[in-house]
């Protein structure tokens, strides 16, 4: 994509809220094209140790249908769950995006240098506090028992 800023971003999307959408909506008024990584059942699994509640093909139909979004792949981490893992080092990008509750994390800032020593910028949106998956599970739950 010659002279276009392409910008990536990943995660689970369960859950899908407004805090995934004003994620997507920022990162798209950055770039010229938006790359969305998804984690897939396995990797949610694996890394979250849970399996999401809206399954991977489900997710994935959810963020193809969004205005904001270019192109979206699968992301499936084969060891290391950290977000410095070889499968985000190789996507190809521009701007990185993520939430700001990643910011201070050991993983992120390791990433962050690997990424800038490539070119890329790493930008961190606020985290929307008042919504997310982890709260909505939590009332779910709650409601079930």
């Amino acid at each position: 994509m010659e002279n276009k800023i392409i910008g990536y971003t990943c995660g689970s999307f369960d859950l899908f809220h407004i805090g995934h959408l004003n994620i997507l909506k920022k990162a798209k008024s950055m770039c010229d094209y938006l790359i969305v990584g998804i984690n897939s059942d396995e990797t949610m699994l694996k890394c979250k140790g849970k399996l999401p509640v809206i399954p991977y093909p489900e997710r994935e139909q959810i963020i193809k249908s969004i205005k904001y979004v270019d192109k979206v792949i699968k992301v499936e981490v084969p060891t290391k769950c950290a977000k410095g893992s070889d499968w985000q080092i190789r996507i190809e990008s521009d701007i990185l995006f993520s939430g700001d509750d990643h910011k201070n994390e050991p993983d992120w800032n390791e990433l962050k240098q690997i990424k800038e020593k490539n070119g890329t910028r790493l930008i961190f949106f606020p985290y929307t506090k008042t919504t997310s998956s982890t709260l909505i599970r939590k009332v779910l739950e709650e409601k079930t028992k």
